[in-house]
């Protein structure tokens, strides 16, 4: 074997371009041998009970101890607040006035405080409401509830007999003081009575409220055979600012009527007040009259009229009961107005009347002004007529009250 010859430079040229290959080569391996670096895996998520054990637990904060223990006291409610007196009752107690002096004050001395409480008592007790103006059938049915009541031992004391005849007299005017509903387009309001009771007044005074209210309002000056009347009434008209419909004198009161309702239908009128001839309630022609004046209304309107009211003096006492009967036989009385209650001691009447007729009071009469024709409340009615004796102002017995 021939040697190679190092010294020519082809055979090293051959030798390094060999040994170059060689070494490419085994960088080539070394390269394509090597295992890639594996990334580091994210650990699985622990489980829900892993979790809830590792969550830190959350103490309550510690309540505060009271410094003082709770006492029952501290758990009952407070008491509520005593009721408001009803609206007007000072106008009340004032109209009432002799009315209480007259009933209550006599009643104290039936029921002293010293005395027992008996049935034989009830006799002087009758006599108390007679004279007061109660009437009769009330008178009795007063009795019998204070008989009742006591036979069932239910009243030992004077308290507990004002409390019963109280209660009774409430039982009695539930009906009474709810007000005149206005709820028609128009409203008609048919006011009668006898002569002197204060109706052309009253109808004015009425007139007056309803305005206050932003109604507005037509009078119909229905009396047409007392030419005074007439003149009153467009007195009143002018002062609320009404129209008066009024007729020539001695003219059917029907026709002038059916004229108001008529016109307060066309200009759209909230409320009609008409005005009646004072009648005497015992002349049967003129309460044949007033029946056909309900029956125009009735043909006017297509309705029989809204209200009838009739007004009461109350000065008259046990003939306001009679009245009462007579009237509501000629019309369906819707309520009653009891005038002049101030200038008497015989205000019990109210009792007799509703009781009796069953037709509510709907307004009394305190006064000469405007303001003095008051709304009935059976509540400020009642709070001012049985209150306690030692309540009544000196003067305010049945000496001076008769």
């Amino acid at each position: 074997m021939e040697s190679l010859d190092l010294s020519n430079p082809t055979v090293l040229g051959a030798i390094a371009a060999v040994a170059a290959l060689i070494v490419i080569g085994i960088i080539i391996g070394l390269v394509r041998g090597r295992k890639p670096k594996e990334l580091p895996r994210e650990p699985p998520p622990p489980p829900p009970e892993a979790l809830a054990e590792e969550r830190p637990k959350i103490e309550p904060e510690a309540r505060a101890e009271p410094t003082q223990p709770i006492q029952l006291e501290d758990l009952v409610p407070p008491a509520p607040p005593p009721p408001a007196p009803p609206a007007d009752l000072g106008a009340f107690r004032s109209g009432l006035k002799s009315t209480r002096g007259n009933l209550i004050s006599r009643l104290a001395g039936v029921f002293g405080r010293d005395r027992e409480l008996d049935v034989s008592i009830l006799d002087e007790v009758e006599e108390v409401l007679i004279t007061a103006d109660v009437g009769v059938h009330t008178t009795q049915r007063i009795l019998e509830a204070l008989r009742t009541q006591m036979n069932d031992g239910q009243l030992s004391a004077a308290e507990d007999a004002w409390a019963a005849s109280r209660e009774e007299a409430g039982s009695i005017l539930a009906s009474s003081g709810q007000g005149l509903a206005i709820d028609q387009t128009p409203t008609v309001i048919l006011v009668v009575g006898v002569n002197g009771v204060g109706k052309t007044t009253t109808i004015g005074k009425l007139a007056s409220r309803f305005d206050r209210q932003g109604k507005t309002i037509l009078l119909g000056a229905g009396d047409t055979f007392r030419a005074a009347a007439v003149t009153q009434l467009e007195v009143w008209g002018r002062r609320v600012g009404c129209e008066v419909i009024k007729g020539k004198d001695r003219a059917d009161p029907g026709s002038v009527i059916f004229d108001a309702i008529e016109k307060a239908k066309a200009d759209g009128i909230d409320i009609v007040i008409a005005d009646t001839a004072g009648r005497l309630h015992t002349k049967v022609p003129l309460m044949d009259e007033l029946k056909k004046l309900g029956r125009t209304v009735e043909k006017a309107l297509g309705r029989p009229a809204d209200h009838v009211l009739l007004v009461l003096d109350a000065t008259t006492g046990q003939n306001a009961i009679q009245q009462t009967q007579l009237f509501k036989d000629a019309l369906p009385l819707t309520g009653i107005v009891l005038t002049k209650l101030d200038g008497t001691a015989k205000g019990g009447v109210i009792l007799g009347i509703v009781d009796q007729h069953h037709v509510p009071i709907e307004f009394i009469g305190v006064g000469e002004k405007v303001e003095d024709l008051k709304p009935f409340s059976a509540e400020a009615f009642l709070q001012a007529l049985f209150e306690s004796p030692e309540a009544l102002e000196p003067g305010e017995d049945a000496a001076n009250a008769s």
